[in-house]
């Protein structure tokens, strides 16, 4: 039951059920009790408790699913700076998981018109194109598309490491930095289905030039992160 106190009932309504998911009683990816039932056990209105489950949606503790019921959001796996440019690899061991790769497919293509434009390099001829599934501890969390002008690895081998990072630096490129675009997608025909995605699971998509010491387009990623394993966050400071 809910202890009076000054404040709106709602709020003690949102830090009973926070406190109950940190001691345990409550378990990421777990249903909660009915509309009916959990307003009985905390002695509050339905209307009292739709409003605590609403601003506990925004908070994204809580999600709904439309006609199953309200369930516990489980909690990022990893979280990293944005302004950190690691490889998931390092993502996936820095957070003290088994990073593994499943390589759809890895090609040589033709370089066009917009692929020289983007890499800024009017002789550009040849790319390789990797597409590839990250996991941690085996399971599916970011799937990868990257693309690199071939004569930077002329070696190339998709099965031989893991980090394409790795593999510029051991060919004498080493990655200096980033621009990155992120966006927020709330589902992906292929992608949602090959990550393994409940259908209300988003994704983030980051779009990143990658440049090196001498501020020349490297590598160009498109990576999809599954929203509920990763958390990225930002220093700001005043100017």
């Amino acid at each position: 039951m809910i202890k009076s106190d000054h404040r709106p009932l709602y709020l003690q309504v949102i830090d009973r059920i926070k406190e109950d998911i940190e001691k345990g009683r409550y378990e990421p990816g777990q249903r909660l009790p009915s509309e009916f039932e959990l307003s009985k056990q905390l002695g509050v209105s339905r209307a009292t408790l739709r409003e605590a489950l609403r601003m506990l949606e925004d908070e994204s503790v809580i999600i709904r699913r439309h006609g199953v019921g309200t369930f516990i959001n489980s909690k990022p796996l990893f979280s990293s700076g944005i302004e950190e440019l690691n490889s998931v690899t390092d993502m996936i061991r820095r957070s003290h998981m088994e990073p593994g790769t499943i390589f759809l497919s890895s090609s040589v293509q033709a370089a066009n018109e917009e692929d020289r434009m983007r890499f800024n390099d009017d002789e550009l001829d040849e790319l390789i194109i990797i597409e590839r599934v990250r996991t941690a501890d085996d399971q599916p969390v970011v799937y990868c598309l990257d693309k690199l002008p071939k004569k930077l690895l002329p070696e190339f081998v998709s099965h031989k490491e893991e980090s394409i990072f790795n593999q510029l630096e051991a060919a004498g490129t080493a990655i200096s930095y980033a621009l990155t675009q992120i966006e927020p997608l709330g589902f992906h025909e292929k992608v949602s289905e090959t990550l393994q995605c409940e259908p209300e699971t988003s994704l983030l998509t980051l779009k990143q030039m990658h440049y090196d010491d001498d501020e020349k387009p490297v590598l160009y990623s498109l990576n999809y992160f599954r929203a509920d394993k990763f958390k990225f966050h930002v220093i700001r400071k005043r100017v």
